[in-house]
């Protein structure tokens, strides 16, 4: 009788053990659970700004967006960097961990990587036109705004990238992209928020399967300057150098939506392979080339490795 009672006891820490494991690895709650409970705060968070934001009169967007301004995309990315940061916040302190180590250290803030990222992401922009020009598919003219009205759209729309490059990339590659590399490695990780990445530009409306294709390359280019550099600023950067090279400064369409009070103008002709058609450059068949051709640079130049997780 003995023995027996010894058996049976000695199975029940064993099926808790097993149970336990679903939830708890060797570095605490397991990556998938810590991913799902940021994204219920997301959503938490957003809805009840969405609540509060309806108290008091205000009203959803209705109706497709043809083209974008500096205030409509600002509330936009505004928004999703406000939820996003609030949640991986709230993780950090659960998880005890400082909130610098998910991509946005304030003591890099703004500082040479940013700024070189900037200028790389402005020439690759310049880099994809010129590629279409030369096949005679892209004319500029302008410029399209003068006096103050340059100052005063100029700086709108910086404000405005900045915080777009800030938005979507700790969105896409800050919380999440730390967590689940916990879990699932860096790469593996990066393959799937890039897809998701492209998955959420579907959301435009004026995308085709090449700019969808072009936007998971950029998630993946992204995850590449995470990788070497081991924080998001300078991906922070180049994402807001692109986007304000061809919203502002080359007045073309970004994901078929049509830019705003921008310097020069840009008419497109010829086939959509070379021009990319009404969703703009980053359909063109120059896009893709030209992030491998920035990717191949990029990893001759910045060697090491640096992103690390505290669990790896």
């Amino acid at each position: 009788m003995t023995d027996n009672l010894t058996t049976e006891n000695a199975t029940v820490p064993r099926q808790q053990s097993g149970a336990k494991k679903i939830f708890i690895g060797p570095h605490g709650l397991r990556a998938g659970w810590r991913f799902l409970i940021y994204i219920l705060l997301v959503i938490a968070i957003a809805a009840c700004v969405g609540a509060i934001a309806r108290l008091f009169g205000a009203k959803k967007a209705t109706g497709s967006v043809h083209q974008i301004t500096p205030l409509r995309l600002s509330l936009l990315e505004g928004s999703l960097f406000f939820y996003s940061v609030i949640a991986a916040w709230i993780m950090s302190k659960i998880e005890g961990r400082q909130f610098g180590v998910y991509g946005l250290p304030t003591n890099q803030a703004l500082r040479k990587d940013f700024w070189v990222g900037l200028l790389w992401g402005f020439l690759t922009t310049s880099g994809t036109l010129l590629a279409i020009f030369a096949f005679h598919g892209v004319r500029l003219t302008g410029p399209m705004i003068k006096g103050t009205t340059v100052l005063t759209s100029c700086a709108a729309w910086t404000a405005t990238f900045l915080l777009v490059g800030l938005s979507e990339e700790f969105s896409f590659r800050g919380y999440t992209q730390f967590t689940l590399t916990t879990g699932m490695g860096f790469w593996p990780s990066a393959v799937v928020l890039s897809l998701l990445f492209g998955a959420a530009h579907m959301g435009n409306g004026g995308e085709n399967i090449l700019g969808e294709s072009s936007v998971v390359l950029f998630g993946l280019l992204f995850c590449l300057f995470l990788w070497r550099r081991g924080n998001l600023w300078w991906a922070v950067g180049f994402h807001m150098g692109y986007d304000w090279g061809q919203t502002f400064f080359y007045g073309v369409p970004d994901s078929g939506l049509l830019p705003y009070h921008n310097l020069f103008s840009a008419s497109f002709n010829g086939p959509r392979w070379l021009t990319g058609g009404t969703v703009g450059p980053e359909a063109s068949v120059f896009c893709p080339i030209a992030l491998i051709v920035v990717g191949i640079l990029f990893s001759l130049i910045y060697r090491e490795q640096r992103y690390r997780t505290l669990d790896s």
